[in-house]
């Protein structure tokens, strides 16, 4: 999963960063609000964490601009602002859910797994699965028919990706964006090399195959 981080404060910023990362999540950040807002309105993500007390354009501006530019990103409001009419403004402005600083990481990351969940439709909590396939997010463990599947971490969110959004064709530009950051190279076939050992893994050695390509398209996670 991929998400934004809104945050002037750099040892916040970087706190964030080095517990999502820990987390499997592809973390981008932005120092200020017209950097930020420009981000999530030019890039995709699965979830955004905005700060509001923030250089060149204010938190609740950019919530606004986000919104009006129809993009429909969960966004957590991660603010000092605590007050009951704070709270209100942010999320009338747009903002799906609100945590007031100080705060605990582990809620952080609790909430924002709840706004994926909700948006993604998945009603599942920590399992993921398609078949006799397992995905537990919680343990990072992946099973197919009963047998633990060791994967690395990048092969790990690949799977992810595509069994949160199994039945849907996926792209390998999209592929990238939700697995690596925006500084990677989109021009190598690390897509591909990722899909084929996933293949080895969780395919070569069953009869049902579940990840298929689509010709000219991207890759889709489905029962045969």
């Amino acid at each position: 999963m991929r998400i934004l981080i809104i945050e002037d404060e750099k040892r916040v910023a970087q706190f964030l960063r080095k517990g999502f990362s820990a987390e499997g999540f592809v973390v981008d950040i932005a120092s200020d609000g017209e950097r930020g807002s420009w981000l999530a309105r030019t890039e995709r993500y699965d979830a955004i964490i905005l700060d509001l007390m923030l250089p060149r354009m204010g938190g609740i501006e950019v919530l606004r601009s986000i919104r009006q530019a129809k993009v429909s990103t969960p966004i957590l409001i991660l603010s000092a602002k605590s007050d009951l009419e704070d709270r209100l403004d942010g999320l009338n402005a747009g903002a799906d859910d609100y945590l007031p600083k100080p705060f605990a990481f582990s809620e952080a990351l609790a909430r924002v797994r709840a706004l994926v969940r909700r948006t993604s439709g998945s009603e599942l909590g920590s399992i993921l699965s398609v078949g006799d396939l397992e995905m537990d997010l919680l343990r990072r463990r992946v099973s197919r028919a009963g047998q633990e599947i060791p994967l690395t971490t990048k092969e790990f969110e690949v799977l992810e990706y595509l069994l949160r959004n199994k039945g849907r064709v996926i792209s390998r530009v999209i592929l990238t964006e939700h697995v690596w950051d925006m500084n990677f190279d989109s021009e190598t076939n690390i897509v591909d090399v990722v899909i084929n050992r996933l293949r080895r893994k969780i395919d070569d050695p069953f009869s049902e195959k579940l990840i298929h390509t689509v010709r000219g398209a991207g890759y889709m996670m489905k029962e045969s």
